[in-house]
């Protein structure tokens, strides 16, 4: 007999009885999820991934505009480093769950480059597994039973549960207006007991792309101080920005250090979506509290990509400006595309979507969810139902600018095609 190994094989032998009708299999031990679990509604996408991916695996050519994945690549010099520091078996151990010393000297040099805001690389700033994993390892480091967070409304998803899975409770306020929202804090502030222990901000705000001019920031903190809250700022749009509009960054406000933190990403702007470096930055005592927590459930990224991200963030400045471009140029096309079909749209100053208010006609005929489905089943375009972010995003659709010009000129000719057909059908 042969001992060579038969590649092509099995890797075990198939069994002789069938695990479904032993008796051991029948007496199964019930699986009792986490009270944390129980709280997390349905994924409120999933009605919309799996038509595209059926629709996608039938051969329909669908244009995506739900997620806010980047298209384009890594300026190249990114790439050729991480492929020649992954080429270096120095770089294959754990590494540091607060990122390599060099990393956090670039971050803090972007920060006094780009905002003038001073930052110590060794107390003050931690390298996190994208902006996501770090916001959500800050909640459970800050957060539990009884603790409240404020929140922006409608809300990126994990502002909301980042909180519940810490076991803490949320009060959202519209965020719409800066300073309506500024009020609620206040107004929420004095009348919640025990008084909220976090606020939650995220300029440019994802979903619905609102800003806000630095005196925002100056107000935040005065209110935190007097309030005594902590404040998280979710800067994930930090790098994409248009019309000469500059987002400002949280950590630039004098105090801001005293009451809080803010978190960037390298997904964006730098289009770095996959290899997931993020940064925390500001108060000492946060971000050691969320090392603590890191300490425990993670390693720290893959070194070859923070030294890539070194290069990324000293050299690739100029490609991180030109993406904005991009982006602006794409947004125009969305926003006219939109406007000639009747719809009303407020062009963003910054971030990588569009906040469109579905015509009347259909908000009175349906949801905003059947809306994004009569699309996608349709018309073959896929876009986000702003009640995936909570119910202040009813009647309104955030599309992505991920697609290329073309392709965004191609969905506004499919949107009208169904919508007419759609009409047709009513009358």
């Amino acid at each position: 007999m042969s001992d060579a190994i038969n590649l092509d094989g099995p890797a075990i032998e198939s069994p002789s009885v069938d695990p479904a009708e032993s008796a051991t299999a029948k007496q199964s031990v019930p699986v009792k999820v986490a009270g944390r679990v129980d709280r997390l509604p349905p994924y409120m996408f999933g009605r919309i991934n799996a038509m595209l991916y059926q629709k996608r695996r039938d051969g329909s050519d669908v244009i995506d505009l739900g997620m806010g994945n980047p298209s384009d690549p890594p300026d190249p010099i990114v790439v050729a480093k991480l492929a020649e520091a992954a080429a270096d078996e120095r770089n294959h151990g754990y590494s540091k769950s607060n990122g390599i010393a060099n990393l956090r000297r670039e971050v803090a040099s972007k920060y006094y480059r780009k905002y003038g805001a001073r930052l110590d690389p060794e107390s003050e700033i931690i390298a996190c597994l994208g902006s996501k994993e770090g916001f959500s390892h800050m909640c459970l480091a800050l957060m539990g039973p009884g603790d409240t967070a404020m929140i922006p409304a409608p809300y990126f998803p994990i502002h909301m549960y980042g909180v519940i899975l810490a076991s803490g409770n949320v009060v959202s306020l519209d965020v719409a207006d800066p300073d309506k929202f500024l009020s609620n804090v206040a107004y929420t502030c004095e009348n919640l007991t025990p008084r909220p222990k976090v606020l939650i901000v995220n300029y440019p705000h994802n979903p619905s792309s609102a800003t806000i001019d630095p005196s925002f920031f100056v107000e935040v903190v005065r209110l935190a101080r007097k309030y005594q809250f902590m404040v998280l700022h979710d800067f994930a749009y930090a790098d994409i920005a248009f019309d000469g509009y500059q987002p400002p960054s949280f950590l630039a406000v004098d105090g801001a250090k005293e009451v809080g933190v803010e978190f960037t990403t390298m997904s964006k702007g730098y289009n770095m979506a996959g290899w997931r470096v993020g940064f925390c930055a500001g108060n000492a005592e946060m971000i050691r509290a969320l090392g603590t927590i890191k300490g425990y459930y993670d390693y720290g990224m893959f070194q070859a990509i923070q030294i890539a991200a070194i290069v990324a963030l000293r050299e690739t400045e100029a490609a991180v400006e030109a993406q904005s471009v991009v982006y602006q140029k794409r947004r125009d096309v969305l926003v006219n595309g939109l406007r000639r079909l009747g719809w009303k749209v407020t062009p963003p100053k910054a971030g990588m979507f569009v906040w469109a208010e579905v015509p009347e006609q259909w908000r009175k005929a349906m949801s905003t969810m059947d809306f994004a489905m009569m699309l996608l089943e349709q018309g073959d375009v896929a876009v986000s139902p702003g009640s995936g972010f909570g119910p202040a995003g009813e009647g309104y659709l955030r599309l992505a600018l991920v697609e290329n010009q073309q392709r965004l000129r191609q969905a506004i000719r499919q949107i009208g095609r169904c919508l007419e057909k759609a009409s047709a059908a009513q009358a």
